[in-house]
């Protein structure tokens, strides 16, 4: 099972949320109520999206992406559960059906009362030319990004994904993951409670370091390209 945080999209240029130059220190999120009660707020929110204030979209998979998704075509992996929202994994050749999205998905939006998806250049006209906030063209809801704010339930159907997947792991590999955020923090304990073993690359200490296998700082798409030198 690979486990994937923002540390693997930062060297195709995202940044990250946390640290010192990272999203949210540079702008504050909107919450989820934030979001459905205030007209102002959903503007902003759409402001964020179409200026790509956030640059969570528009760029490139690397390496480390490349070698996860070789790992899930090779069976080693039987998916990736990430708490990226970039749609790297799939942009790296992984299906959809293998990449469990804790946190949702920035690269599309979705109406939060029919759920019906839309797709972000369909919407682009409706608000940067037309100055309108986008709804849903089948029943006339809230259109949001399809990513979880803060304040917002978590996505049942992905939790209960990533419940099963990490029950059955035998190896839990956290790529680029601070570990403080839950509940996606806690697959990796519950992977240990299972009998997994946890293995964490970051570069930065975590939470859980003294409770995995093994631990390694280094940069994650160096490190994963030369552990696939020899996989066949």
């Amino acid at each position: 099972m690979v486990f994937t945080g923002a540390g693997i999209s930062t060297e195709s240029g995202i940044p990250d949320f946390r640290s010192p130059g990272g999203v949210w220190s540079k702008m504050k999120p909107i919450y989820f109520q934030e979001f459905v009660s205030s007209e102002a707020r959903r503007r902003e929110a759409w402001t964020r999206v179409f200026s790509g204030a956030a640059g969570w979209v528009g760029k490139e998979p690397n390496a480390g992406h490349f070698a996860v998704a070789r790992l899930v075509a090779a069976g080693k992996a039987s998916s990736v559960i990430t708490q990226n929202v970039d749609n790297l994994h799939q942009a790296s050749g992984i299906a959809d059906g293998k990449v469990i999205e804790l946190h949702g998905n920035a690269s599309y939006a979705t109406c939060l009362e029919c759920g019906t998806r839309h797709e972000l250049e369909e919407l682009r006209p409706v608000f940067v030319d037309r100055g309108e906030i986008p709804t849903c063209r089948n029943c006339g809801g809230l259109v949001k990004t399809a990513t979880i704010s803060f304040g917002q339930s978590m996505p049942e159907e992905p939790m209960l994904r990533a419940e099963a997947e990490t029950q059955v792991s035998d190896l839990f590999l956290v790529l680029g993951s601070s570990l403080v955020v839950t509940p996606a923090a806690l697959f990796p304990v519950k992977a240990k409670q299972y009998g997994a073993r946890l293995v964490i690359v970051n570069r930065e200490p975590t939470p859980l370091d003294d409770m995995a296998d093994f631990v390694l700082r280094d940069e994650i798409g160096p490190m994963m390209t030369a552990a696939m030198r020899d996989l066949n």
